[in-house]
């Protein structure tokens, strides 16, 4: 590692730590050795980081659920970097830092917006899907919704009680953003936001039975949907978030900052949309006091004119190309029966990388 990127985080590690007052450093138990030791030893709560006494009553009180709390986060995290795999911003998180994604998160942004959404609905998915599964005592199937049977199909199976999912998500992330300020304000609307997408995006899941697949009969379930889903659908949110201005009144427990939308001739946010107030950095140039890595080194597309090609990805400093030798597998031929046999190629490919 050279000087300059031992001396960048540094830096980014200094800034982080004037912002963990406010930052939901908890969600670091989805990241390093607490996240790895989940399935073989019992989660300590006051181990945990940054808990508020309200989360850490929730944590020894339902202390199964912990691990799928933490699953929801990781889930979110790894979404995040997926939906942003080729922006400047790559959802990049910070290795043994409490702060895990830096300063970035300091501010009151479009990616703070996203990440608080994609967090809450990841502990909600997570924490309804194992409930599903069995693997808590404390809750299972939901039996609330179910009604009536349609034509051609029966209820079966475990339809997924994601009401519960949201009400746990809501308790303990929401535990901590009860500050009459605006950030708190915007952070309830955002993970409220991230939490909804399930609850308007649950189907129907069924499975035919008979012989041969003639599906005389079909059991049918309430089900999530895929968590990529989830993700499209706010990153979607992301680039049409709405921008705020913050308002202060005096209340009888003092003042109070509340959001009001910015421009009055767009469509008001609603609930389900995502909220910001400050501006984000461009992101092209390393800055520990944004959190900002930069794109130098990074992949780019040479043939895209969107945010992932060379252009926009470079910041205009231009990319550089080198050749890359890959081995995969080819001319795979299906033996009976059953198994597939397969060649060792060599390909070469053109890598571009920004300046």
């Amino acid at each position: 590692m050279d000087l300059y990127l031992i001396g960048y985080l540094m830096c980014v590690w200094l800034s982080s730590s004037r912002v963990l007052g406010g930052y939901p450093i908890w969600w670091s138990l989805a990241l390093g050795q607490q996240y790895s030791s989940l399935g073989s030893q019992p989660i300590l709560c006051g181990s945990i980081p940054g808990l508020v006494p309200k989360q850490l009553r929730f944590c020894r009180n339902y202390i199964e659920i912990m691990p799928s709390v933490a699953e929801g986060v990781k889930l979110g995290i790894q979404e995040c970097q997926h939906q942003f795999r080729g922006r400047r911003w790559n959802c990049t998180t910070i290795k043994d830092n409490l702060a895990i994604f830096g300063p970035v998160l300091d501010k009151a942004t479009r990616e703070s917006a996203f990440v608080h959404a994609i967090a809450s609905a990841g502990v909600a998915f997570a924490v309804t899907r194992s409930c599903a599964e069995g693997t808590s005592t404390m809750c299972g199937c939901d039996s609330h919704h179910k009604g009536p049977p349609g034509e051609g199909w029966k209820w079966g199976g475990c339809s997924e009680d994601a009401e519960f999912g949201v009400l746990v998500s809501r308790e303990f992330a929401d535990a901590r953003e009860n500050r009459p300020d605006a950030r708190s304000a915007m952070n309830r609307h955002n993970n409220e936001a991230g939490r909804s997408t399930i609850l308007d995006h649950m189907h129907l899941r069924c499975k035919c039975h008979g012989l041969s697949g003639s599906c005389e009969v079909k059991t049918c379930w309430w089900a999530q949907p895929d968590f990529r889903m989830l993700g499209d659908y706010l990153k979607d949110k992301y680039d049409s978030a709405s921008e705020m201005v913050v308002e202060k009144h005096r209340e009888s427990r003092g003042w109070v900052e509340t959001l009001r939308v910015k421009y009055n001739f767009f469509k008001h946010p609603t609930e389900r949309d995502l909220v910001y107030y400050e501006g984000s950095p461009n992101f092209c140039e390393p800055n520990p006091e944004t959190g900002s890595f930069g794109t130098r080194d990074r992949a780019c597309n040479v043939s895209s004119h969107g945010i992932e090609g060379c252009d926009l990805l470079c910041c205009g400093r231009g990319h550089n190309t080198r050749t890359e030798k890959r081995k995969e597998k080819c001319h795979c031929i299906f033996h009976w029966c059953c198994y597939v046999s397969c060649q060792e190629c060599v390909r070469v490919y053109d890598v571009h990388t920004c300046k």
